[in-house]
């Protein structure tokens, strides 16, 4: 017979698991950066055509912006699948800069997305659902740079 403390089952309640102090920042750097690479792929522009027809143009299709804010969300993922590996990046490049800069970058090229329209979509003015997306992830992305360098200190 197991003693008290070791036995598991309906009556027996577990300890909740500790969190560590990088919890919190590291889970939002994998959720910033995954949508900001399937944000790409969403609609930045849309609007109707004179016949009925609606027209919806994804962000990877509005030019070179579109894609590096993708190619920015790959390399956020691609960052932190080298973390949890055990790969660490240089100490004098820390990585919450390089996330807030990550961040910081892909905010100015959605924001120049949203702001400036390209003349080739212009029958497709109306904003789409996608590069809100996109910038709410960017400056996810920021904050949590933010929560690693709070955490650095």
């Amino acid at each position: 017979m197991l003693p008290p403390s070791a036995q598991t089952g309906p009556g027996r309640r577990t300890a909740p698991r500790a969190i560590t102090p990088g919890y919190w920042a590291e889970r939002l750097a994998w959720v910033a950066g995954l949508v900001l690479a399937i944000s790409a792929f969403t609609d930045w522009y849309s609007g109707a055509q004179s016949d009925g027809v609606t027209l919806s143009v994804t962000g990877w299709h509005t030019g070179a912006l579109g894609k590096l804010v993708f190619f920015i969300g790959l390399g956020t993922l691609i960052l932190e699948a080298l973390r949890e590996a055990g790969i660490e990046l240089p100490a004098t490049v820390p990585e919450s800069l390089v996330l807030i800069a990550l961040g910081s970058l892909s905010t100015i090229f959605v924001l120049i997305r949203l702001i400036s329209v390209p003349d080739t979509f212009y029958g497709t003015a109306g904003r789409g659902i996608g590069i809100f997306i996109s910038l709410i992830a960017s400056v996810l992305l920021i904050v949590a740079g933010l929560l690693r360098a709070a955490e650095e200190l």
